[in-house]
């Protein structure tokens, strides 16, 4: 267990040190993260005042045609968002792995070049959504332990859909198999990248916020709000930075074992050694 929590902070230092030739990275999560909350905010504050009413429309007990149709184009706008800017993300950190030094405009390049296939893979994730939103609504608790379950599975099986279409000129479907195949006859790093990320993260998150609100909490019962509210909104800020930069890091992560698997050659940062167990035969 600490070998694996080791190798995955190798594998934070190795991406981070890419991150830091070209800090560029950074805004496609940010620009992604905007503008998933100007999609969440057009789809949710129509509904709001349509809802006032249509109430019988957008029952949600009864998962009316009119409510599957928004969560349809909702989770198809977006994931096409996320996917888009995830690409960006992917192709231009490929582009640094390669040696190359790209621009901003390089990545939006390559995604728009994508964007047929972007499109198509970001429906078929809106119906996976769907399905799982509706089991969820139809099965009670079960069907949230059972939607949580499929979830994780399907987030883990097209973890490398995005490199996929980087550096494939194929359609949506193919790309999720070919993921998919790729996790099915390999293990190693596709699982302990993503799992020692998001651990680390945590880890990074819980320590960050029992700083704030320790120096916070004292603040505002001395009666200093002005002190407590300026470390609230600190934390805040140092979280969404923190965000920013686990999405950049897993984009270059994921690029880095692509590459390594098609053979392709990294940057110095991602050696063959600190890679070599990510594709290791599965074990029986």
């Amino acid at each position: 267990m600490f070998e694996r929590f080791s190798r995955s902070w190798e594998l934070i230092k190795a991406s981070a040190a890419v991150l830091g030739k070209d800090k560029e990275l950074l805004v496609f999560p940010a620009v992604s993260s905007v503008a998933a909350l100007i999609v969440a905010a057009s789809f949710l504050v129509p509904l709001f005042w349509w809802s006032q009413g249509q109430a019988d429309a957008f029952n949600k007990d009864e998962m009316s045609p009119i409510w599957f149709l928004w969560c349809f184009a909702f989770y198809l706008t977006q994931y096409f968002v996320i996917f888009f800017f995830n690409t960006a993300l992917v192709g231009a950190a490929s582009m640094r792995l390669e040696g190359e030094d790209p621009t901003v405009a390089d990545g939006l390049r390559i995604a728009w070049s994508k964007v047929g296939t972007i499109l198509g893979y970001a429906a078929i994730a809106a119906t996976v959504g769907l399905i799982l939103r509706a089991i969820e609504e139809r099965a009670g608790w079960v069907g949230k332990w059972i939607a949580g379950l499929f979830g994780a599975a399907w987030t883990v099986a097209t973890f490398m859909v995005v490199p996929v279409l980087v550096h494939r000129d194929i359609g949506p479907l193919d790309a999720v198999k070919e993921s998919a195949l790729l996790l099915k006859q390999t293990w190693g790093e596709n699982l302990i990248g993503q799992g020692g990320m998001g651990l680390i993260f945590g880890l990074g998150y819980v320590l960050l916020w029992i700083i704030t609100l320790g120096l916070a909490v004292p603040a505002a019962s001395a009666n200093q709000v002005a002190l407590a509210s300026i470390l609230v909104a600190t934390g805040v800020i140092a979280t969404l930075l923190l965000a920013l930069m686990q999405a950049a890091l897993t984009g270059i992560y994921a690029a880095a074992l692509y590459r390594y698997a098609k053979g392709h050659v990294n940057a110095p940062e991602f050696s063959s050694g600190l890679l070599q167990n990510a594709f290791a035969p599965k074990r029986r």
